[in-house]
């Protein structure tokens, strides 16, 4: 492991990134941007609508793009559907988030597979905007193209 000083320069600089250098590499804000976005995913998960709204910013937006069409909901509509019981188990998983922080704003754009009792109903991206609110980053906007062809290979990056 002596030579991961040297090494982790070089595979940045040709672009061959393994993942424990992509993991070394984070930022501590990139990393508390995607756990914000991750609190979020726990309370869909456990239909807590408390927890859904911890990290969003109240009066933010989420676009869910379906079929060429923009559908719009508040974060509070948002939470208050997924917080009605239901019985049907949800989970939402994000893969290879790409984040980028400037000062107070952040983005994470990573492709996502929504699960319904654990099979994948539909998958996508999600966008997700940030901004540093009294030292938290908290989540401003999200927008997300899910579609349900998810057996066919997504669009790279």
């Amino acid at each position: 492991m002596r030579y991961r000083g040297i090494l982790l320069p070089l595979l940045l600089t040709v672009g061959c990134v393994p993942a424990w250098a992509h993991e070394a590499a984070q930022s501590a804000d990139e990393k508390a941007v995607r756990a914000s976005f991750e609190t979020l995913l726990e309370g869909m998960a456990k239909r807590d609508r408390a927890k859904i709204l911890e990290r969003l910013l109240p009066g933010g937006l989420l676009t869910f793009m379906r079929d060429g069409k923009p559908k719009q909901i508040t974060f509070e509509a948002f939470a208050d559907k997924l917080a009605a019981p239901a019985p049907e188990k949800i989970e939402e998983r994000i893969q290879d988030p790409l984040i980028r922080v400037d000062d107070d704003v952040a983005i994470l754009w990573a492709r996502f597979e929504f699960l319904i009792d654990g099979k994948v109903h539909h998958c996508g991206r999600d966008i997700a905007t940030f901004a540093r609110v009294e030292g938290r980053w908290m989540i401003t906007s999200i927008a997300d193209n899910g579609r349900s062809d998810c057996g066919r290979k997504a669009a790279p990056g």
